[in-house]
């Protein structure tokens, strides 16, 4: 089956998660096409997997496709039309909620509502946005959980990286991993790292890059915060086993990677109560309010000062991991959804050297 997988701008969970399943699809029999930025190709390594990518602005490289597949809002926008002109069917992946209010996120609702409608089938990563695209009008809407790529081993020991982040023994090391971005709400980081700054063994670190660099680091330099932006690291297990907990202050999440990692990894996670946070951990994490410093500074200090607590939700959550789909299950299921829904397509094809599809 000759399947377009479309994507917009991502060097996060969604880019990811597309790097995941194409080369499985692919080892399934599947002929996958990449459509996407090259800034995402290349952020994502698409080349280097050996898949097929192809420009968003060459929509003609799409025909004879038994299937469109888009991820996310903008490319199921992008995905309606091209679906349409094609006679194809057409599979959206909502991976996020539109937040906030004012001209721009009203917009986006009304085209989240044209995505619902347009779509033979929505897929959503999370309960909650299985039940806004319902809401919105959408006519064949599951579930789609989003797995965690598992981690390559880590590069340095745990000793190395503690003493690399200028963590002693005897520091509690709290590490977000993230796009620096407003959904995340990283100046919560900062306010508990101010709220708990008479305790000095305890250290923040934020892994990650984004828009909001400037803004945090002038914070953290002004108000002279144990917090240190490390940048994007290609080496996230390394700062996984150097940390003793792992926190999430976002606004909304689907199904966060980061929190599926640290699970993974054994690391105590504490998070905001948001999205489809709650129904990935259950009780295996610390969940506070969204935005309640107070609560979240609590609970940090509480995990810091009992160590035996510490190894409970570690793991609690390595058993919570556990009950996950794999990489691979997630595959399989989206390989038997494709050939559900093209079931009854009347045309055939294959990839032509020209680079698009020669119908036969």
């Amino acid at each position: 089956m000759k399947v377009a997988q479309l994507l917009t701008s991502s060097t996060g969970g969604i880019g990811r998660h597309v790097a995941s399943i194409a080369p499985r699809l692919e080892q399934r029999g599947h002929q996958i096409r990449v459509f996407c930025t090259d800034a995402t190709a290349e952020a994502q390594g698409f080349e280097k997997l050996g898949l097929d990518v192809g420009p968003l602005t060459s929509p003609r490289r799409l025909i004879g496709a038994d299937l469109v597949h888009a991820h996310g809002l903008k490319a199921g926008w992008l995905g309606i039309p091209i679906a349409w002109m094609y006679r194809v069917p057409l599979i959206v992946t909502w991976h996020n909620a539109v937040l906030g209010d004012g001209i721009a996120p009203a917009a986006a609702r009304q085209t989240m509502r044209a995505v619902a409608m347009g779509a033979d089938l929505t897929l959503g990563a999370s309960r909650d946005l299985v039940a806004l695209a319902t809401r919105l009008g959408a006519r064949n809407v599951r579930l789609s959980p989003v797995a965690a790529p598992v981690l390559p081993p880590a590069k340095t020991s745990r000793a190395e990286q503690r003493r690399s982040l200028g963590a002693g023994p005897e520091d509690t090391v709290t590490a977000t991993v993230t796009r620096l971005a407003p959904q995340k709400n990283l100046s919560m980081v900062l306010d508990i790292a101010a709220a708990v700054r008479d305790r000095p063994d305890l250290r923040f670190v934020v892994a990650g890059d984004g828009p909001e660099h400037q803004k945090l680091q002038r914070s953290i330099a002004d108000e002279r915060l144990q917090v240190a932006l490390l940048g994007r690291s290609d080496d996230v297990a390394s700062l996984l086993g150097a940390a003793d907990l792992a926190l999430l202050t976002s606004t909304w999440e689907a199904r966060a990677l980061v929190a599926q990692e640290a699970l993974l990894a054994g690391v105590p996670l504490i998070s905001t109560r948001v999205g489809g946070i709650e129904e990935l951990v259950d009780s295996a994490a610390v969940l506070v309010p969204p935005g309640d410093v107070d609560e979240a500074a609590r609970q940090i200090t509480a995990l810091a000062d009992d160590p035996s607590e510490r190894h409970r939700l570690a793991e609690a959550g390595r058993r919570r991991a556990a009950t996950w789909p794999t990489e691979d299950d997630v595959a399989d299921d989206l390989a038997r959804t494709y050939v559900a829904m093209t079931r009854n397509r009347r045309y055939k094809g294959f990839w032509n050297s020209s680079g698009g599809f020669t119908v036969r």
